[in-house]
């Protein structure tokens, strides 16, 4: 089923928007026959299903999102970049590549994430999404209008066309840390250093204005879509396209760091449920934790990783590899109870 296909034929009516409010009302759920019979295969193995802590859980999750499974035989790492104009305040750590050169060496295997990914069998997509083009600084205006996020949203959606049986989320791009920060305050509430908690102090300062600044344009705002478009990016609303594809295409989904995280999270205020094929791959500090407590998520791995381009995803992918394997292949009781 190719939902962005579909999506971008429905969207000529005009409200582009209403077609994204139409998917996320109309989610599948779980299969729960699958994931009970898999929660039975974990009971039978050799060892307490207790032994394998949150291992089995995992396998169980898996299962019940796949349309066959539980597998990880073709994980996918989509990574999706873009540029902010807002960037230009200074919101990249010192030492950080650029957008263009992170894309680079990823393109060119050379950055940390190609080489969890070659060794446990991920593909791996890189999405230029026009680089060369800045989204407007979301402290004095819209970073897109609705046609241009709705039309973003659906290109994330063809980023799972070649298929998977494991979907993981990262962005690139300097500066998007804070913009993300900027869109979990409007979605959630608080003040701005509480989304910032636990950044590079060189761009605390710079970071804790822009999200002021775009607070108070965006004041009043509460429709979570709105807000994606005002106070995103391209590559949050790629994100959230790539999350909605997934759940009808029945691919579980790893969401790598903060940015991928604040990018679920719209899809989240506009359906509770809309993330329940989704875990968090790690935790990336102390504002990440609360952005995860917001959606009730729990991270797979606690290796505070602040790079945002699928590195823990892709560490946590292993992780789940191996609790599939664990249940699949450990020896069964030998008297055949569970």
């Amino acid at each position: 089923m190719e939902i962005g296909t579909e999506f971008l034929m429905r969207a000529a009516s005009g409200l582009p928007f209403d077609d994204i409010r139409n998917l996320l009302s109309g989610l599948p759920g779980p299969d729960k026959e699958r994931w009970v019979k898999t929660r039975d295969e974990a009971a039978a193995r050799a060892w307490p299903v207790a032994a394998f802590g949150r291992l089995a859980p995992m396998a169980e999750w898996l299962a019940a999102w796949q349309a066959e499974g539980p597998m990880v035989l073709r994980p996918l790492l989509a990574v999706f970049a873009s540029t902010h104009g807002a960037a230009a305040r200074g919101l990249a750590p010192a030492g950080e590549p650029d957008t263009q050169k992170q894309v680079e060496l990823m393109a060119a295997g050379g950055a940390p994430v190609n080489q969890i990914a070659l060794d446990i069998g991920m593909g791996l997509k890189v999405f230029d999404l026009a680089l060369d083009m800045p989204t407007p600084d979301i402290g004095e205006e819209d970073a897109l209008d609705e046609p241009a996020c709705a039309a973003t949203m659906a290109f994330g959606m063809e980023a799972i066309a070649g298929g998977a049986d494991l979907l993981c989320l990262g962005a690139a791009g300097s500066g998007n840390r804070a913009v993300a920060a900027a869109l979990a305050a409007a979605l959630f509430g608080g003040r701005a250093e509480d989304w910032l908690e636990g950044l590079m102090p060189d761009i605390a300062d710079p970071a804790k204005a822009l999200v002021e600044v775009a607070l108070a344009r965006t004041q009043g705002d509460k429709d979570p879509l709105e807000l994606l478009r005002k106070l995103g990016g391209r590559e949050m609303a790629a994100i959230a396209g790539a999350i909605l594809a997934a759940r009808y295409q029945r691919i579980p989904v790893l969401l790598d760091g903060f940015v991928s995280t604040a990018a679920a999270a719209v899809l989240f205020k506009a359906n509770p449920r809309a993330l329940d094929h989704c875990m968090a791959a790690h935790s990336a500090g102390p504002a990440h934790d609360r952005l995860l407590k917001e959606l009730g998520l729990k991270p797979v791995l606690n290796y505070a990783i602040e790079a945002e381009h699928g590195l823990g995803a892709a560490l946590a992918a292993s992780q789940l590899k191996q609790a599939v394997a664990i249940i699949q292949q450990t020896a069964p009781r030998e008297d055949g109870n569970n």
